[in-house]
């Protein structure tokens, strides 16, 4: 029997905060010895919510006979309950459906909205087992009657509540997982297209393309590139960077390649075409801080000169018998940051001689710290390396790029952003 003096000093008065504590004791005898080797040999947390002192009691004594190491919180209320929650989550809730400040589902409800990853093992009376199974029903685990309670009929169903609400959150996560990795694939599809190239021209072109996802993330952002050669025999390319990181990112940079390559092939040239994308992006950004920065080209068939246009975008490599050079023509701001500017994005005239190639990127690969403060690689360290592995192919060349980059970045927390790298190169004519 246990006095009233102990059971003062055991169970606080509703209200009051019991700081959870460890209850080791050595297992009875034969105690089943899957029960021991719970969590590692970490004990969990479980909270009781219950304001019956006597229930309280109750459940403690279960815990001791039970041999098992748990740390034990009690609430005698669902306030009090909603503050423990807060601060800590348990692996386990034991409620009582009937508290001074709530009754019936309405508190497992509650519960269950402040810290859904607990298994909720709901607390009746001997005749409530209809509400036992409504509860389970609303979100909870299990419930136990508490006049049918056995120490290790107890804890077994705490373990198992557990588990299954271990198994639970597992199952949530790899299907998020799952519809992730299905939605980056979607938008990898939009943003990595397949150039959209002529059979049999005499002016043909060799696409190197690559695309490297930031450090902070393993999705693909809001960097695009394409490829098209229209009837006419004219190659058109573009890479462009929508500010920030993330699906909405992403899925604009999608809209924005995929209207690019329609307005392309409907015919929109120089100024329109910069236009155009400026309307797609305005009514399809997700807010008004959302802009993009593009380069955009055209190699009319048989020449030797490629139109550019600029948006706020770094300059690029040409590639020539005579070395690398970087170009970064005249150009305007990027899209959606001054929308309706009047000026327009002016078209500027480069040679490009017969059998040389232009390297398109995005800033995610020059500005990486190579250094302390603000040391960055920008455009004139890229020239560098660049013109260091002028003879290298194609594919080659523009793999060196990166991976250098990379390298040189590497000691001072990485690329942060995407790298998309677009070379083009264009066949000497025989």
């Amino acid at each position: 029997m246990v006095s009233t003096s102990e059971l003062g000093a055991r169970h606080p008065v509703a209200g009051t905060t019991q700081q959870p504590v460890v209850r080791p004791r050595q297992a009875p005898s034969g105690q089943p010895d899957g029960l021991l080797a719970l969590w590692d040999g970490v004990p969990p947390y479980v909270l009781l919510i219950e304001d019956d002192e006597g229930d309280a009691l109750l459940v403690e004594e279960l815990v001791e006979d039970s041999g098992i190491e748990v740390r034990l919180g009690r609430a005698g209320s669902l306030a009090e309950a909603l503050r423990l929650l807060e601060a800590e989550a348990p692996e386990c809730v034991l409620l009582d459906l009937h508290l001074p400040d709530t009754q019936g589902l309405d508190g497992l409800r509650k519960v269950l909205a402040v810290c859904a990853e607990a298994a909720v093992v709901v607390l009746t009376g001997l005749s409530e087992e209809r509400a036992g199974l409504a509860a389970v029903a609303a979100g909870a685990q299990d419930y136990l009657v508490k006049g049918r309670l056995e120490a290790d009929v107890f804890m077994r169903a705490i373990r198992y509540a557990i588990q299954r609400k271990r198994t639970e959150l597992a199952t949530v996560a790899l299907q998020a997982s799952r519809l992730r990795a299905e939605e980056n694939a979607r938008l990898e599809r939009g943003l990595l297209p397949t150039p959209l190239l002529l059979d049999g021209v005499a002016d043909a072109v060799t696409v190197c393309a690559r695309y490297h996802p930031g450090r902070a993330q393993t999705l693909l952002g809001g960097d695009f590139y394409d490829v098209v050669q229209t009837p006419d025999g004219a190659t058109h390319a573009v890479v462009g960077d929508v500010s920030g990181h993330g699906p909405s990112e992403a899925a604009l940079g999608v809209c924005l390649r995929v209207a690019w390559r329609s307005f392309v092939m409907a015919g929109a040239r120089g100024a329109e075409l910069l236009r155009l994308l400026e309307r797609i992006l305005l009514a399809e950004r997700s807010g008004p801080e959302i802009f993009a920065t593009l380069v955009s080209l055209t190699r009319p068939a048989g020449t030797e000169v490629v139109s550019v246009q600029r948006a706020g975008h770094p300059g690029f490599l040409v590639r020539s018998g005579a070395g690398v050079e970087l170009r970064t023509v005249p150009g305007g701001p990027a899209l959606g940051i001054l929308p309706g500017w009047g000026a327009g994005w002016p078209v500027a005239e480069v040679d490009v001689e017969a059998g040389g190639a232009v390297m398109l990127f995005t800033d995610g690969l020059i500005e990486g710290r190579i250094g302390p403060g603000s040391d960055r690689l920008d455009e004139a360290g890229l020239l560098d390396i660049a013109r260091r592995h002028a003879d290298l192919p194609a594919e080659p060349f523009v793999d060196t790029l990166i991976r250098t980059a990379q390298g040189l970045a590497a000691d001072w927390g990485g690329l942060a952003d995407d790298v998309a790298v677009l070379h083009l190169e264009w066949n000497s004519p025989t």
